[in-house]
């Protein structure tokens, strides 16, 4: 009798403990930390058990994080060469790949603009001395400014004034601290600073910025990693991600 009361006061308890939390971790680029924060928040908010945990960096150290075993379940990467190693790497699950927004690539100044730079032609006169852009071993940023700058034939003017940032908000902080005479960050990134940068132009790039999403492919992911997903490439995600200027892919 005793020993059934205790079972049955042991499912009463678990019956009215409060359920535990599930856990999303998603690691994305770091040009998508402001969207990616509301997005969480406002998925939070619609599903009060889960949590969704978020870390951002340079596409390729977030993808090699994940690689040497730190526990992600989602990966949101801004160009297609990471993800491409990600597959490569069976990092990811392929079939979960899709586009989910568009970006471009900008030339920006601190506000009082030092070099009196008005175009990428400006970038070879004598007053620019430092110009700001991501390590293109590394961030997606970096690779795609290369490209254009090698096509609009700027790239040696430029890469012998280089200033590598190891992500593109590095890149944003040494422009809007005026260390440097100008850099290139996505036009995402350019906006929330637009007090303190100027935009210069917008860079034609010869690999359209388009950003692909994946879940991890890794034991125990979480069961709601997928709902995120979908979340994210929704029309209320696609909202939030315009709101920070987003496009659609």
């Amino acid at each position: 009798m005793l020993f059934r009361r205790l079972i049955v006061a042991c499912a009463l308890s678990c019956a009215l403990a409060p359920a535990m939390a599930g856990e999303i971790l998603v690691s994305g680029a770091a040009s998508l930390t402001n969207a990616f924060k509301d997005l969480a928040a406002q998925y939070q908010a619609a599903h009060p058990d889960t949590q969704v945990l978020t870390t951002f960096g340079a596409s390729d150290v977030v993808l090699r994080q994940i690689i040497e075993g730190a526990p992600a379940d989602v990966f949101a990467s801004a160009d297609q060469k990471a993800m491409d190693k990600a597959v490569a790497a069976k990092a990811v699950d392929p079939a979960s790949r899709v586009d989910f927004v568009r970006n471009e690539v900008v030339l920006v100044v601190p506000v009082d603009n030092p070099g009196n730079i008005q175009s990428l032609k400006d970038l070879s006169g004598a007053k620019v001395q430092r110009i700001a852009l991501g390590n293109p071993d590394s961030v997606p940023v970096g690779r795609y400014t290369r490209e254009a700058l090698q096509q609009a034939g700027a790239w040696d003017d430029v890469q012998a004034r280089q200033i590598l940032g190891q992500n593109v908000r590095q890149v944003l902080s040494y422009v809007e601290r005026g260390e440097v005479d100008a850099g290139f960050v996505f036009a995402t990134d350019a906006a929330i600073m637009k007090d303190k940068v100027k935009l210069i132009q917008t860079v034609d790039t010869p690999t359209p910025v388009v950003y692909p999403i994946a879940l991890v492919q890794r034991d125990g992911r979480a069961r709601e990693a997928a709902a995120f997903l979908d979340y994210v490439v929704s029309p209320a995600g696609q909202a939030i991600l315009a709101q920070y200027g987003f496009a659609k892919p």
